[in-house]
């Protein structure tokens, strides 16, 4: 039977929110407008960094690679999810799932470490400044965008190969995109061991950038309180307060979403915190570093103002 139900599950059904179908309209605009915004602010901080040379900085480089992946990241999650709202039901092959979550695992990890690097790159700003154009190069900027880029493709591959090699009973998925946890809820088989692996690669993908990005700001702050006057150690507390917002955020709220046990959560928790992941989080690095970062308001206000670039 098992090896029967295999082979006749072909594709999936989202439930989407169907525990809030009276309200599906009222997301739908809000989630639409959240989207829209989130698109808008990305594209606008890659735009001022690539035409502003008074940006073209590894700083400022992290930031356009982090706004990049953010936009590619919602764009593989959003329309799903609006779709499914304005739906009875939303499918999606098992190929079709596969991809989906292929792209969400690789984007999401490559945030996760584009973010260290952000770190690493305030670390050697405040504590070697003396050294920061020799070690911050334009090869090692390459090297930490394109190692991030590269754990997130091998983790992918390998949950991935994990996930789908589970035999499917069910179709009905609890969830509005294919997210690794409750894909392998519809499995027949006993997922223990998968649960294991899965458990331990996400601690390790959160955990290890989230503890190098905490020690980059230990030393970090030691060093900004070693400083003399009271107007420097605000300049370098500022430069560092837009990263490390986005930070807590963003690893608090992927630490909620896979590293708490499985009996804790139920099917709206899980929805609530997703969305606060997928909606929400892409939308706070534009706001965070459009409102909060002096040089990326002045260089939005030269582009408006069409100042010539002195």
């Amino acid at each position: 039977m098992r090896k029967e139900n295999q082979t006749v599950v072909s594709e999936f059904f989202f439930q989407g929110f169907s525990s809030f179908h009276e309200h599906k309209l009222t997301l739908f605009v809000i989630f639409l407008s959240l989207y829209i915004l989130t698109l808008a602010g990305n594209v606008i901080i890659v735009t001022i960094i690539s035409t502003d040379r008074h940006l073209h900085t590894p700083m400022y480089f992290f930031l356009s690679m982090l706004s990049i992946s953010e936009t590619m990241y919602t764009l593989v999650i959003v329309p799903q999810m609006l779709s499914s709202l304005m739906r009875q039901s939303q499918t999606i092959s098992l190929a079709g799932c596969a991809t989906q979550m292929f792209f969400f695992i690789t984007l999401a990890i490559n945030n996760c470490f584009l973010l260290t690097a952000m770190g690493y790159d305030r670390y050697v700003a405040i504590c070697k400044p003396l050294r920061y154009t020799v070690i911050m190069n334009k090869k090692m900027c390459a090297q930490l965008a394109g190692g991030a880029c590269s754990i997130g493709l091998l983790v992918a591959i390998i949950q991935i190969s994990s996930v789908f090699r589970l035999p499917f009973c069910d179709k009905e998925v609890a969830h509005y995109f294919c997210d690794i946890l409750p894909v392998m809820k519809l499995s027949c088989a006993d997922t223990s061991v998968h649960d294991t692996v899965n458990f331990i690669i996400s601690s390790l993908v959160i955990v290890l950038p989230m503890g190098l990005v905490f020690i980059s700001y230990i030393l970090i702050i030691s060093t900004i309180l070693k400083i003399a006057s009271t107007k420097g150690q605000k300049k370098a507390f500022a430069t560092c307060a837009s990263h490390l917002t986005v930070v807590i955020v963003h690893y608090g709220c992927a630490s909620i979403a896979y590293l708490k046990p499985k009996s804790d959560s139920t099917k709206g928790q899980d929805q609530l915190i997703s969305v606060t992941y997928t909606i929400f989080t892409p939308l706070l690095n534009p706001v965070v570093y459009t409102l909060r970062n002096k040089e990326v308001k002045d260089a939005l206000h030269r582009a408006i103002c069409k100042k010539p670039l002195v």
